[in-house]
Formats: structure tokens, C-alpha cells, sequence
């Protein structure tokens, strides 16, 4: 894989990560953080565009999809960097 493959699925990652912190520290109150309707605001962008499809789901289940949207893109972006990375090699 290439080393910009490598670094932007890296800070992406990371960024996830971060979120993915806050979220659970606003959603259950976590290091003394109040609790709020803004907790998941930070995976939002990263989960796009797969957030935007999720009006048809329960209210229950609509945070936890949500919050794990940004692996669909981490998952899509490793898939394409893995294919480049075959298509140069051969």
C-alpha cells in the first residue's frame, strides 16, 4: 500500500477514534462531561454519506449506526488503496 494510502487512512483512523471518545463522553456523561443531544456531532462528516441514509431506522438504533458509519468509509478507502496498490504492482 502507498504511503499516502497509508497516512491519510491513518489520520482518518485517528480522527474516528477521537469521536468516537467524544460520543461515548456525551452520550454517558464520561470524565464529568455533561450529557447532550450533541454528543455524536464530530462523526457526522465522517460518516457521510451513509448518515443521510438512515431516516427509515428507529430512534434507538439511529446513534449506533451512526457511529459506526465512518468504518463503512475507513473499510471502502483501505479497499481502493489495496486495489491501486495491486493495479501498480502488476
Amino acid at each position: 500500500m502507498g504511503g499516502i494510502c497509508r497516512i491519510i487512512l491513518s489520520i482518518l483512523f485517528l480522527l474516528y477514534l477521537i469521536a468516537l471518545i467524544l460520543f461515548a463522553a456525551g452520550t454517558f456523561g464520561l470524565f464529568g462531561s455533561p450529557q447532550g443531544p450533541l454528543a455524536g456531532v464530530y462523526l457526522i462528516p465522517l460518516g457521510l454519506p451513509w448518515n443521510l441514509m438512515l431516516d427509515g431506522v428507529s430512534e434507538s438504533a439511529r446513534p449506533w449506526l451512526a457511529a459506526s458509519a465512518p468504518l463503512l468509509n475507513l473499510f471502502l478507502l483501505l479497499t481502493l488503496c489495496r486495489l491501486m496498490a495491486a493495479r501498480r504492482g502488476s
